[in-house]
């Protein structure tokens, strides 16, 4: 429990300053792009490289109709959950100061045949919607966070969790930004702004820390939900990932050589995770 206390510290410092940065500094469209298909080369990788093998370790190769079935659940779920709240659009502020040049409004360079924008919705509450949506992505990363810190930590991995910890830490301060970034748009105050950047903070260590408590009691009944776990939780990576990524081919041609550089960046850091971890679980 302190390693979660530790990965806790840290994602949440991450959502803070993400939550932070809106009126102080302002990523270009380039750039926040680039880091958006970084962080889902990185949950792509962490997906299929480490989540759902996992899955299939604890469960057995003879399982593996069930372990598919649980990732196409997590899949199913996360899908749900963007259609429903339609969170899943970090954008900048277009009009922002800084942004001008490189804002997300289409132009003959972009190759885009129509306009849609990113911007900030005119409703002072828009933001709660949002704030719902990616309060329960939040926690379901949480969820994947705590069932793959238990299943590594019983194999003896030197960092359980790590490549898990790494995608959700690099992803949430883009949460929380798009969260703020709405509120700045509905005039709130910075102390309501404060409020509701520490609650969503604290989302996804709270359920890291519930699952990781409830996991060690299920274990030593049954370990068969620990590789569906892993499984469901693998189904909701791919599809927090392919969500970022997939919008790229169409809306981001422009500059497909550094958006495809930055994937595989991300994918190399999910690679390289496994020298982390036991060998056996990495055997061919």
């Amino acid at each position: 429990m302190a390693l979660c206390g530790v990965y806790g510290a840290i994602i949440a410092s991450a959502s803070l300053i993400g939550g932070w940065l809106p009126g102080r500094k302002t990523l270009s469209h380039k750039q926040f792009q680039t880091l958006i298909s970084f962080v889902g080369g990185l949950m792509l990788g962490v997906a299929t490289l480490h989540l759902f093998p996992h899955a299939v370790h604890e469960a057995g190769a003879g399982s593996i109709d069930r372990i598919c079935m649980a990732m196409a659940v997590g899949i199913l779920v996360m899908f749900f959950l963007l259609r429903a709240f339609h969170v899943h659009h970090h954008e900048a502020d277009p009009a922002a100061p800084g942004n001008l040049e490189e804002s997300h409004v289409h132009t003959a360079e972009c190759d885009h045949s129509h306009h849609h924008s990113h911007g900030p919705g005119a409703s002072p509450f828009g933001w709660v919607g949002l704030f719902i949506g990616l309060g329960l992505h939040t926690l379901l990363d949480g969820v994947a966070l705590g069932i793959a810190m238990q299943a590594e930590g019983e194999h003896g991995a030197l960092a359980p969790g790590l490549g898990t910890l790494l995608a959700v830490a690099l992803h949430k301060p883009m949460d929380s930004l798009s969260i703020t970034t709405l509120m700045i748009a509905g005039k709130w105050s910075g102390r309501a702004r404060l409020i509701v950047n520490l609650v969503f903070a604290l989302l996804a260590p709270l359920g890291a820390a519930v699952t990781l408590l409830g996991a060690s009691e299920l274990t030593q009944s049954s370990g068969v939900w620990l590789a569906y776990g892993l499984a469901f939780s693998a189904g909701i990576f791919l599809c927090i990932a392919l969500a970022d990524l997939l919008p790229e081919m169409q809306f981001h041609s422009h500059f497909r050589w550094r958006l495809t550089a930055a994937l595989l960046a991300g994918m190399a850091v999910a690679w390289s995770i496994q020298f982390l971890e036991p060998s056996h679980l990495h055997a061919g």
